[in-house]
């Protein structure tokens, strides 16, 4: 229903009487009623209704139908004023990340892309669309890796504002099993390589904080 239409109803509503609709609007009574008389038509029933009697002779009221339809374009206007007020908010965006330790090991990509271009970091991707984040984690490292890895915990949830010169980068870590030691570089990754947990390179990102929970829960378990 258009703007127009509305405010026809809206002020026949609260005026009750269809000539002093089109006075407070400025329009004829004859364009008034065709308004009215086009919804009818579309609905397939009465949207406005004369009750007769009182001094002033009787009066129009919206029906049943008429109230129904002006709540229905005042709820979805309302909707649609709230997404045009929030459309422009900045909303994080979400990656998630896996950590692959094998006897005392661990796999690490070296990027191909800005930000961290040449750094090592662990392997990872943002989340697509009606994916679940589990889903992502072993997707991105099948593809930066070409490995097929199970998880075996979450690691944790980083989601510091700085964290990624990007924007508000949150990211989802998972401790993951795989064979490592058949890691080849793809995607967006410009190498693989294994390390020691004991002579680890410097890292991306705040990847050095999340290796290390992941290395405290990996001995903390005793996974293997």
């Amino acid at each position: 229903m258009s703007a127009g239409r509305y405010a026809v109803l809206k002020t026949l509503a609260e005026t009750g009487s269809l000539s002093e609709t089109a006075k407070k609007l400025g329009m004829s009574y004859r364009y008034v009623w065709g308004v009215v008389h086009k919804i009818e038509e579309v609905l397939g029933e009465k949207i406005v209704v004369s009750e007769r009697g009182g001094r002033a002779g009787g009066r129009s009221v919206l029906s049943p139908a008429g109230v129904e339809l002006l709540r229905t374009f005042e709820r979805e206007n309302s909707e649609i004023q709230n997404f045009a007020r929030y459309k422009h908010i900045r909303k994080p965006m979400l990656t998630a990340d896996g950590v692959l330790i094998k006897n005392g090991k661990i796999l690490l990509i070296k990027r191909k892309n800005e930000p961290w271009k040449g750094m090592y970091a662990l392997p990872g991707g943002f989340v697509e669309y009606g994916e679940r984040v589990e889903d992502t984690v072993l997707r991105e490292v099948f593809e930066e890796t070409g490995l097929k890895a199970s998880i075996i915990a979450l690691v944790g949830i980083y989601s510091s504002p700085d964290r990624d010169p990007r924007g508000h980068i949150i990211t989802v870590a998972y401790l993951l099993d795989a064979d490592i030691e058949h890691a080849v570089a793809g995607d967006d990754a410009q190498n693989v390589a294994v390390f020691s947990l004991d002579a680890l390179p410097p890292l991306a990102s705040d990847h050095e904080k999340i290796l290390g929970d992941a290395i405290k829960m990996w001995k903390k378990c005793n996974y293997s």
